[in-house]
């Protein structure tokens, strides 16, 4: 029996009903496929950009509810604008430091210390006669100590900047904080005062030095005495090498023996380093420029300089101590350190007259 005509009119909307609103989803489905940037990660449009799109398709019939997430100006002088795009890429300068973890002997630790047991005399044996009593000798030890130095900061960053950015600016700012501790810690490791941070490179008082004859011309036969003033045993070990920054380098290549060669070579192969007198050398940005008094080189074997961290950098996001302000706080800790453990395998070059 067939339905009455009332049942069919009701059927009818509801089909109709359900037509349009497939019609409506599929036409908001190609809208987002088509704002959607090629290539890129899957993202749903905001609100701003579902309502300009809406513009787009009904010009000034767009319900109320969409140009409220415009920016708008009034009509007569230019009507509705486009929301404003930011960029996924950040314009960034590039961070120097130098390369010394590279180079040298790293260890890890869970203990606010390290102490290494250190020899500092062999002995007293003397050539005796048949019958001569033997002389006794008194071989005496010591104690050297890598004390763990801690390096904080912390970023207050705006949560509307953390949501526009979409996650985004957090990454940036946690690689800002790597590089700020890269650096800090290269300098460190060269620098250092030992006093609330490792004890740095050049700053070892155990470390000798050669010195040049000049206060900035550099001296040829003065970086052959350097070199051959080393024990044969340090100045031949693995991690042998020479350290400079570029300006320094700069000048290193132009110095020439008494048969007019260059002192300084290139690398030959790849991945190979560039050598100075046949040892590798390292380009370090934090080492002293040429200068009266300075010590703007220095050569050893690098693994004799000890790293020991304690804990690597830590990156904390605290949400809420800030959320007055509307800001998310971003702590950063690390814990290192560092120093010369034996300073006889390194020997510095000193820039002046005497």
């Amino acid at each position: 029996m067939p339905k009455p005509l009332d049942k069919r009119l009701e059927d009818l909307d509801t089909t109709i009903d359900m037509l349009e609103k497939a019609m409506e989803k599929a036409l908001d489905d190609a809208e987002i496929r088509a704002q959607r940037p090629t290539g890129q990660q899957r993202q749903e449009p905001t609100a701003e950009q579902r309502a300009f799109g809406t513009y787009l398709r009904l010009g000034n019939q767009t319900p109320e509810t969409e140009t409220r997430a415009l920016t708008v100006s009034s009509d007569p002088q230019g009507g509705y604008l486009a929301p404003e795009e930011m960029s996924s890429e950040f314009i960034r300068n590039l961070v120097e430091f130098s390369p010394i973890r590279r180079y040298a002997s790293v260890r890890t630790t869970g203990a606010p210390s390290v102490k290494y047991p250190k020899r500092t005399g062999i002995g007293n044996a003397m050539w005796e006669g048949e019958t001569e009593e033997s002389q006794e000798s008194n071989v005496t030890f010591g104690m050297l100590e890598v004390p763990i130095h801690g390096i904080r900061t912390f970023v207050d960053i705006s949560n509307e900047l953390l949501a526009d950015s979409h996650g985004q600016a957090e990454a940036e700012v946690r690689l800002a904080l790597a590089e700020d501790f890269g650096q800090k810690e290269a300098v460190a490791f060269v620098n250092g005062s030992g006093v609330k941070q490792p004890e740095g490179l050049m700053t070892n008082p155990d470390i000798g030095f050669t010195v040049n004859g000049h206060a900035t011309n550099l001296s040829a036969d003065k970086l052959i005495d350097l070199l051959y003033a080393l024990p044969a045993a340090y100045r031949n070990a693995p991690g042998a090498a020479w350290a400079m920054n570029g300006t320094t380098l700069a000048a290193v290549r132009k110095l020439k023996d008494g048969q007019q060669n260059y002192l300084w070579q290139p690398a030959y192969v790849a991945g190979q380093p560039e050598t100075i007198l046949g040892k590798p050398v390292v380009e370090m940005v934090d080492m002293p420029d040429i200068g009266d008094g300075n010590f703007p080189i220095i050569f050893g074997d690098f693994s004799a300089y000890r790293i020991v961290d304690r804990l690597s950098l830590s990156i904390l996001s605290d949400p809420y101590t800030q959320a007055r302000r509307g800001v998310t706080r971003i702590h950063a800790t690390r814990r290192t350190s560092g120093r010369v453990l034996q300073g006889a395998r390194f020997r510095k070059l000193k820039t002046s007259a005497a």
